[in-house]
């Protein structure tokens, strides 16, 4: 991706982040921290919730955020290359979003509290 794409990309990304964490709902610290215990919880299966068909697209648009190669380059098309591009990013941010959202009130549904403290 190209260093504007990259930069009109990242742009939108933040507004759907700053859209996801309003007052009351997880922090973006909260959410990144998430990530690696959810991923880790669903490759053990203890965590059910977040399909492989889901984690796979994830990996599947972050190597194609990742990668050189795009399915329509902006060289030929500018306007549908620079789309594609966000609409990728977009739809990665927007839907780690609400998978972290939904993963850290799993996590608070089913961690046992003993006197505020978290019992292992």
């Amino acid at each position: 991706m190209r260093k504007s794409n990259r930069a009109a990309a990242g742009a939108a990304a933040w507004r759907i982040v700053q859209e996801g964490t309003k007052p009351g709902k997880p922090s973006v610290f909260a959410r990144a921290g998430a990530i690696p215990r959810m991923v880790g919880k669903r490759l053990r299966g203890q965590y059910t919730e977040l399909p492989a068909s889901r984690l796979v697209m994830f990996l599947v648009a972050i190597a194609y955020i990742a990668s050189p190669v795009d399915l329509v380059p902006e060289l030929f098309i500018p306007v549908l290359g620079l789309a594609d591009d966000i609409g990728v990013v977009l739809w990665l941010t927007s839907s780690v979003l609400g998978e972290t959202e939904r993963y850290l009130e799993w996590e608070r549904r089913s961690t046992p509290y003993v006197q505020g403290k978290v019992v292992d």
